[in-house]
């Protein structure tokens, strides 16, 4: 019988993360791990192994090739076995039709904690899919619970990168590379490929996760903004080298296409000394985005908001977008200022941190819950939001507390048959337009 887990010490330097976004890094835990001037010595130092990671293939341009050189205690392929199927509980993966719901927009309370003892791989619900993994096109949307750390179990998600953002409780994310610390109004970004233990130290753990099987999120272009606002380059945190050399019996979950595939291994295959390279997980603080937007009069459209974008190979549209509503400054003149109605031909999955979003005012939208606006599907702000705003005094006008975000596809989402026979879908949602008050007086304007 395995002895009890219990988390260990990481060999690692002082610092924890290293600054800037898309970097060529450099970290070792041991002085000397690294090579100079070469990747591949006939000998390296300490006895380890040379193994490139690359998250795009070899000839990609340089400005979006993507890879890392690890120096570890055994190669990937040592950190291997006879891999079985085993069951992927809950999550999904695109192509995925399990239902057809009516044309609607779409809304649910926040998922409950379990009162078992739920890891993180026995945690995930899916709530929509796009696109498909296997042509390495769209996304999948998942709400994570999680109640006990991960235990001599790995992971690593073949299929798609990966951005945790929490909404309730830390998250640890030990990873090849080294340790992500998470709290919520945080978020972190897995590549594809990257071994991982997720630990929640703190107790039970609740947040969304997007799965990207397309393009690896980069920062959008900022056009006529210029050279400085929304999300900049220095705020993004790498974690520096860390490694673990622990010789026991443990587990190793792989997603490929879909299924979950499970082999026993020896040793934890979090055994990286040193590294270098651009290909490597990464974290961000959402309340260091600094928002622009209308300083006199109407509404700008929400993409001055995004935060991350995976790009598709149509120019200005995108796979994903990571887009956020943060705390900010409402100040236009004669202006309706919460979000506009409107249609529009992306798919919009959003999800609300923390506060409350200023275009459902009314309840019903709360931390830990979700909703879904389909392309061409009519959304807006409720009742509440409207009779508000429209009667409000427009003087400058400070959002706090507050914190939602979407992600946005080009694709449109499928509903998985969970969230569809979820006791939390809120199916009187699609009528909340009902309860808008006709104004229209021809003699008045």
């Amino acid at each position: 019988m395995n002895a009890p887990f219990r988390p260990q010490p990481l060999t690692t330097n002082e610092t924890g993360y290293m600054p800037g976004f898309g970097n060529g890094f450099e970290t070792e835990a041991l002085p000397g791990a690294l090579p100079i001037g070469r990747n591949s010595p006939q000998r390296c130092a300490y006895g380890l192994y040379a193994e490139q990671l690359s998250g795009s293939p070899f000839t990609a341009p340089r400005a979006t090739n993507e890879r890392s050189w690890l120096y570890r205690i055994r190669p990937t392929v040592a950190h291997w076995g006879a891999f079985e199927k085993v069951d992927a509980g809950l999550w999904r993966t695109a192509p995925c039709a399990e239902v057809d719901l009516p044309l609607s927009p779409l809304r649910w309370d926040p998922l409950p904690l379990p009162e078992g003892k739920v890891s993180f791989l026995e945690g995930i619900r899916t709530i929509t899919t796009a696109g498909d993994a296997g042509s390495q096109s769209g996304m999948g949307a998942h709400i994570y619970l999680i109640t006990r750390s991960m235990e001599d179990e790995y992971f690593y998600n073949a299929d798609a990168e990966m951005m945790f953002v929490p909404q309730q409780g830390g998250l640890r994310i030990s990873t090849e590379f080294g340790v992500i610390d998470l709290r919520p109004t945080e978020i972190a970004v897995i590549p594809r490929g990257v071994k991982i233990r997720v630990e929640v130290p703190e107790g039970p753990a609740r947040g969304y996760l997007c799965e990207n099987y397309g393009g690896a999120f980069t920062l959008p272009e900022r056009g006529p903004i210029g050279a400085n606002c929304l999300a900049n380059q220095r705020d993004f945190l790498t974690p520096v080298a860390a490694y673990e050399d622990r010789e026991v019996p443990s587990r190793l979950t792989v997603k490929s296409g879909g299924s979950f595939w499970r082999t026993e291994i020896g040793q934890s295959p979090l055994d990286v000394v040193a590294w270098h390279g651009n290909y490597a997980p990464y974290k961000y603080d959402l309340r260091r985005f600094s928002p622009v937007g209308p300083v006199l009069f109407d509404h700008a459209d929400p993409s001055i908001f995004t935060v991350l974008t995976s790009p598709s190979e149509t120019p200005g549209t995108a796979n994903i977008d990571f887009v956020i509503f943060p705390d900010r400054w409402l100040v236009a003149e004669n202006t309706f200022r919460p979000p506009w109605y409107h249609m529009n031909v992306m798919s919009e999955f959003m999800g609300l941190i923390e506060g409350v979003y200023d275009a459902k005012t009314g309840g019903g939208f709360t931390p830990g819950g979700f909703s879904l606006h389909n392309c061409m599907l009519p959304h807006g702000p409720d009742m509440d939001a409207f009779e508000k705003a429209s009667a409000a005094e427009l003087k400058p006008h400070k959002l706090e507390g507050t914190m939602a975000f979407m992600f946005e596809t080009r694709l449109p989402q499928k509903v998985t048959r969970f969230a569809a026979e979820a006791p939390q879908f809120q199916r009187s949602y699609t009528n909340y337009g009902h309860t808008l008050a006709k104004h229209f007086n021809p003699n008045q304007r």
